[in-house]
């Protein structure tokens, strides 16, 4: 009785899949470090930095895979690199993006809202009423800009005033912001805003918000 040969084993696909992702954070390694090495400026160009590997792993790692799906130690190898785009590149990249917008590299904004509750982005006001809101510089943080944002107002029609008792505060406080429609006013949608600038040196910080104030007869 003859013994049929056994199979030809097939090759392992873990090692050229370990391969690309270690190809991939040594590449994120080597590019991160440097990019820290070269960029002075604590914010600008480290969003291009957090990002630029992951864009750069993924969708090369996956044309590599669909050039080379036939060949299935080149597609493994393939895969490696798109796993290292996620894991380290994009979750240390997400990291980093979130310590710019703490530190406020990713700039600020001005957040309008009734009293004690969410953001708003439009209202609705009858002419010839007011309303109270609160609005607050967000973006930044009193230890990452300390100091006192100058506040002030603008409107798209003469017909809404806007006003802040104060027109100074630090990040994160709010002040109130009484908004009021003159009588006769014609019904339509007007855009108001609030403006924050902080100077410190020789550098400008700025926040900006608007809302739409639909003016009702």
């Amino acid at each position: 009785m003859t013994v049929p040969a056994p199979a030809a084993a097939r090759p392992s696909l873990l090692v050229p899949f370990l391969l690309g992702w270690g190809a991939g954070a040594l590449l994120f390694v080597l590019v991160r470090t440097a990019g820290l090495a070269l960029l002075g400026d604590p914010c600008r160009g480290r969003t291009l930095l957090a990002l630029l590997v992951p864009l750069l792993l993924g969708p090369g790692g996956l044309a590599f895979t669909a050039t080379n799906w036939g060949y299935p130690r080149r597609a493994a190898l393939g895969l490696g690199l798109v796993v290292a785009s996620f894991l380290p590149a994009l979750a240390v990249g997400v990291r980093d993006i979130g310590v710019l917008r703490a530190t406020g590299c990713a700039g600020g904004y001005v957040v309008i809202a009734p009293a004690g509750g969410n953001s708003v982005n439009e209202v609705s006001v009858r002419a010839g009423e007011a309303l109270d809101l609160t609005a607050r510089v967000g973006g930044y943080t009193p230890q990452s800009h300390p100091g006192t944002f100058v506040l002030s107002t603008a409107s798209s029609t003469p017909g809404i005033t806007l006003t802040l008792p104060r027109r100074q505060a630090p990040a994160g406080e709010t002040v109130l912001l009484h908004v009021a429609v003159t009588p006769g006013t014609p019904p339509n949608t007007y855009t108001v805003g609030v403006r924050g600038v902080l100077r410190r040196g020789d550098r400008t910080f700025e926040a900006d918000g608007t809302l739409d104030v639909n003016v009702r007869p």
